[in-house]
């Protein structure tokens, strides 16, 4: 499975608060319930906005027939995938849960060279699933960067793969979209959120694919990360201000717009960019975002609570300063604990469960 590279952003001193260690007293608030009670607090989020990623690079995780019914039980309603795994598919049959399946970075070069390549992979993939399966996106690609050699054939295996999916009466009656999932670094500037924009070496790769999406109708996926933004911004971002603990203090003015928080930042720099881009209407999907409990700075079980605690509570439903009343559909990342992800150490423990499937934190509730 590819192992998600992950995005910083960079704010200027003069704007953000350099007290990296200081939480709000809302989040402190917060912090104590989640510690002294598992049962205590229970944040409910809407089910048609939250899922959860499903990651798998580990030894230690439950058979994925069980990982289908754990998300069941939880009420979770939407899941990712990073490969086609048939035992995931086949349990997934006649469940609620809505599916988005990832196209694996190696074999995008196969699928867009070859056009019945990408009708097979969609025969077996998505077909022979469909309808029993509720796909929701095919995501070509995660995190493709324009110097990858496979940039080039990301677009070409989007247009095959919508071919593929437009043979079946099914699936095309179930609407299901083709994107791919983006780091929020394709932005050359971030700061603040309206001047967001694709950089200059991306916009030959980004641009005709975010013409595609507004195209088809289909969203941009956005990998938004501001626990990678904090750790690498050498102090510029306040603690608070990225686990959601500014105790409704806005940190960021941007003209009439005020942000109290860096997720709805990041991901209003992200739709600033794509009306520079010439799509102003387009939708952005948060395909991943998370915060670890171990392993790096800032990575405690204690942030880790806050950031989703604040996440879950009606930071989504809400909307951001820039589309406010429109709900950003949303993906967790992951379920799971995965102690194979290479990279920094912090990369092992993502997950809102350990693999035994105990709760790191009060979970969130998905309710329908």
């Amino acid at each position: 499975m590819f192992s998600p590279l992950r995005s910083t952003l960079s704010i200027p001193a003069t704007t953000i608060s350099r007290r990296r260690q200081e939480v709000g007293g809302l989040v402190m608030f917060l912090i104590g319930i989640v510690l002294l009670s598992y049962t205590a607090l229970t944040v409910v989020a809407q089910a048609p906005l939250i899922g959860v990623c499903n990651g798998r690079v580990a030894d230690n995780l439950p058979p994925e027939g069980d990982v289908v019914a754990f998300y069941t039980a939880n009420g979770i309603t939407k899941m990712r995938i990073y490969e086609a795994d048939q035992f995931t598919l086949q349990a997934l049959k006649n469940t609620s849960i809505e599916l988005a399946l990832d196209v694996p970075n190696e074999v995008i070069p196969t699928l867009a060279a070859d056009p019945a390549a990408a009708t097979a992979w969609v025969q077996t993939n998505v077909i022979s699933y469909a309808p029993s399966v509720q796909f929701r996106y095919i995501v070509v690609g995660n995190e493709v960067m324009p110097t990858y050699p496979i940039s080039h054939s990301v677009l070409p295996a989007m247009h095959n793969i919508q071919n593929a999916l437009a043979q079946s009466p099914a699936v095309a009656a179930a609407n299901v979209k083709v994107s791919t999932a983006i780091r929020v670094d394709l932005l050359g500037t971030t700061y603040p959120p309206s001047a967001g924009a694709f950089a200059d070496s991306a916009t030959a790769y980004v641009v005709p694919i975010v013409q595609f999406l507004a195209a088809n109708g289909a969203p941009l996926l956005a990998n938004v990360y501001p626990y990678f933004a904090y750790i690498g911004s050498s102090g510029q971002v306040a603690l608070d201000y990225a686990i959601f603990g500014t105790g409704g203090r806005v940190v960021v003015q941007d003209g009439a717009l005020g942000y109290q928080n860096l997720f709805h930042a990041m991901v209003d720099s992200v739709y600033a960019a794509l009306e520079k881009a010439g799509a102003p209407n387009l939708q952005v999907v948060v395909s991943e975002t998370g915060w670890p409990s171990a392993g790096n700075d800032g990575a405690t079980p204690e942030n880790a609570a806050a950031y989703y605690l604040g996440l879950t509570n009606g930071t989504v439903t809400s909307g951001t300063p820039k589309r406010p009343g429109q709900p950003v559909e949303t993906y967790l990342f992951a379920m799971f604990d995965e102690n194979q992800k290479p990279g920094a150490a912090s990369e092992q423990h993502f997950g809102l469960f350990t693999p035994d499937k105990q709760p790191k934190y009060p979970l969130v509730k998905f309710t329908n």
